[in-house]
């Protein structure tokens, strides 16, 4: 089994499309409508004063679309349709400014604008796929500005052009490769516990409470099973804490081999996991954890000139017959486990009905220390 590590973080890291959270980008394309609105807007009164009517016109009607902009994007869930909608116009500005005759060759640096703002805005994947095409048109409308390239110093403008374009997508391509990485290393860090690799505690809680909603709606049931190791603390007083250590990532790998793909696993802290087991009943949750007591009690681990072995406790609560909520979920399981380890450790312990305050619990093999 691969312990999945998303979590609310990581849902929103990937949704966020690019180095910006959505609710940065909002207020970026907020900006850039109210500064453009306002830029067409005294263009519009230039233009009218110039004679260009016609062009004042569609300067004035444009400014009044992204003024609106401005106030609809403030509670907008279509931020993704405004961005593509407000580059897609912005690059075809672009590239109609240098289609004039009398363009001046300062007018194409805009294309090098192109990969900046579609990244910054869209992400890796769909920044590329928005920017290029409109990067290879303004090349395209560059060579034909420059006439007949049959010199060494039209050459030389032309390659500069193509190079500053191709590097700068390159640059920003690259740029935005590593930063996804290194964003989704601390994301694993966060959500991780360093020792064994499993989710961490809030992750736990993230994902417990995530798969009580997803049941809510499907009206499936799963199980929580808190599991403890049995006198762990006689481990660590008696071969150190390397070999308490050493049981941790034992008892990890242990989890995550028996376990299903669907279900998930988590160390809640010092000799502490917790398990949620999607899509099975009662009786199959206690079955498995049964196996499960059954395999870590028969392992035995090597620490120089020592044989370890533990066993393991579990309390087990099964949604939403013992609870609807996780904090009674928690509370239920917690209180099998306590009861599965007053009665002599290496046990599964679950409630005997629900809602009553009885358990259940088997006796299973003697304690191996």
């Amino acid at each position: 089994m691969t312990t999945s590590h998303h979590s609310d973080l990581g849902t929103a890291l990937e949704q966020s499309r690019s180095g910006l959270r959505d609710n940065h980008r909002r207020s970026l394309m907020r900006l850039l409508f109210l500064i453009t609105g306002s830029s067409l807007l005294v263009f519009s009164g230039l233009q009218a004063v110039n004679g260009f009517w016609w062009v004042a016109g569609i300067e004035l009607a444009v400014s009044a679309l992204l003024f609106f902009g401005f106030v609809r994007l403030y509670s907008s869930p279509h931020l993704q349709r405004w961005i593509y909608g407000y580059l897609t116009v912005l690059f075809s500005f672009f590239l109609a400014i240098m289609l004039f005759p009398d363009a001046s060759v300062s007018a194409f640096v805009w294309v090098l604008m192109m990969p900046v703002l579609a990244y910054l805005l869209l992400g890796k994947r769909e920044g590329l796929l928005l920017s290029v095409p409109f990067m290879l048109a303004g090349g395209v409308i560059y060579y034909l500005h420059l006439g007949q390239v049959d010199s060494a110093y039209l050459v030389i403008d032309l390659l500069n052009m193509t190079l500053c374009g191709v590097l700068m997508l390159a640059f920003i391509h690259l740029y935005e490769v590593r930063r996804e990485e290194a964003e989704q290393r601390l994301v694993d860090m966060a959500q991780s516990d360093f020792l064994t690799g499993l989710a961490n505690r809030s992750n736990f809680q993230s994902t417990l409470a995530r798969t009580i909603a997803e049941c809510e709606r499907s009206g499936s049931g799963f199980a929580l099973v808190i599991m403890d190791i049995d006198h762990f603390k006689l481990v660590n007083d008696t071969l150190g804490h390397d070999a308490g250590d050493l049981v941790l990532k034992d008892i990890a790998v242990s989890l995550e081999a028996r376990l299903r793909g669907t279900d998930f696993v988590a160390r809640l802290g010092g000799e502490e996991f917790g398990l949620i087991l999607r899509d099975v009943k009662s009786a199959g949750a206690y079955e498995l954890m049964e196996e499960l007591r059954q395999r870590i009690a028969d392992r035995e681990l090597v620490y120089g000139d020592a044989r370890v072995r533990v066993t393991a406790s579990f309390g087990i609560a099964h949604w939403p017959e013992h609870g609807w909520q996780a904090e009674t979920l928690f509370r239920v399981a917690d209180r099998c486990l306590y009861n599965g380890k007053s009665a002599g450790r290496n046990r599964v312990a679950r409630p005997l009905t629900a809602g009553s305050g009885g358990f259940h619990s088997d006796t299973a093999a003697q304690c191996v220390r």
